[in-house]
């Protein structure tokens, strides 16, 4: 049985081995013989699963999951829980959503940190980057290959899980998993709120936190809260650094269905060429369009964020001055104790 230190010492490994992948392979070679070919397969084969997935999408996640393993982040990380070497483990079923990359890896991490046997359900739309890091960590330490399986089919014998997905599905993992230890995720949504004095490299930073992943993710930024005299057009100059994102067809696709909706029902909006911006009070918006609403003060606003706060993932802010926020830019690089939903992983994992 691995001892906690060892558990980190791998995992900090595979972060280095990572690091060392990210620096020399990217963008990725044609005929290129190294140690990382077998991985670089892996994400020309995650290529053409998803076509959502780019190279540049994988590097930005790979990139993520880099600074998770700092090894002293590790261990300030763990320092907070009652983390033993234990001698008995339970299963713990993860059903991983596959809007962005690798986006079950802090669950992966959590569990075999944790002490216990993880098995991953992995989605469709992402079936094969985890389990080709998960065999990295093998190569590193392989004493965690009994530790984990991945399976495409329907989960049995586990004794906890940590289901990611819809609203809708969200209901169904209640109703089949409610009698075991469980988190149970739910869509939810992140916002940028801006002052009015906010930098051009503020506005680039968000930029980033808006369209990276195209999106997709549940820490994309898909609403602004603007004061009242803030000039939306100068907003949209500053995202012009992204607008390559028209180049991929599945955006694009989504960018002229959701402009030919808007000019047939003659809805206000602004259009940049690649981004529709739209004043609505929703916090969820559809992918190529971005919603804004304004607001005349702080506490207001801070009371509306409240009522809405089941239905938030993250907040970004200039310098992260807003409570509880990212500075802008970072939504899509949390800390290794930013939890989905604001529920504490680990500390589920150390109570089972």
């Amino acid at each position: 049985m691995l001892s906690v230190n060892e558990r980190i010492s791998a995992f900090a490994n595979l972060g280095i081995h990572l690091h060392s992948f990210v620096s020399q392979h990217f963008p990725l070679k044609e005929n290129q013989v190294s140690s990382f070919s077998g991985f670089e397969n892996v994400i020309r084969q995650s290529l053409n699963a998803n076509k959502w997935f780019t190279e540049e999408s994988i590097l930005q996640s790979l990139k993520g999951i880099i600074k998770l393993l700092e090894k002293d982040k590790l261990e300030n990380w763990i320092s907070d829980y009652p983390l033993q070497d234990v001698n008995q483990t339970k299963v713990v079923a993860v059903i991983m959503a596959g809007n962005i990359p690798l986006v079950g890896f802090h669950d992966f991490l959590c569990v075999l940190l944790s002490g216990h046997s993880f098995l991953g359900k992995l989605s469709s739309d992402d079936a094969l980057l985890l389990p080709a890091i998960a065999e990295m960590l093998v190569f590193l330490q392989p004493e965690f290959k009994p530790l984990f399986c991945f399976t495409s089919n329907k989960i049995t014998d586990f004794e906890a899980v940590i289901a990611t997905g819809s609203n809708n599905s969200a209901r169904y993992f209640e109703y089949y998993f409610g009698k075991y230890p469980h988190i149970i995720r739910k869509n939810r949504n992140s916002i940028a709120i801006l002052n009015g004095a906010e930098s051009d490299e503020d506005m680039k930073a968000l930029a980033d936190d808006i369209f990276m992943y195209y999106g997709l993710g549940c820490r994309n930024v898909s609403k602004l809260y603007l004061p009242e005299s803030f000039d939306l057009k100068l907003l949209l100059v500053h995202f012009e650094g992204y607008e390559q994102v028209k180049n991929h067809s599945r955006y694009f696709n989504n960018y002229e269905y959701n402009k030919a909706i808007y000019l047939i029902n003659s809805i206000p909006h602004l259009d940049n060429g690649f981004l529709l911006v739209k004043e609505d009070p929703s916090l969820a918006s559809p992918v190529s369009v971005l919603h804004f609403e304004r607001y005349s003060g702080a506490d207001s606003l801070q009371e509306q964020l409240q009522r809405q706060a089941d239905d938030i993932q993250c907040i970004v802010s200039k310098e992260g001055q807003w409570h509880n926020s990212f500075p802008f830019g970072a939504a899509q690089y949390p800390e290794v104790s930013d939890y989905a939903d604001g529920i504490d992983t680990l500390l589920f994992l150390t109570q089972l």
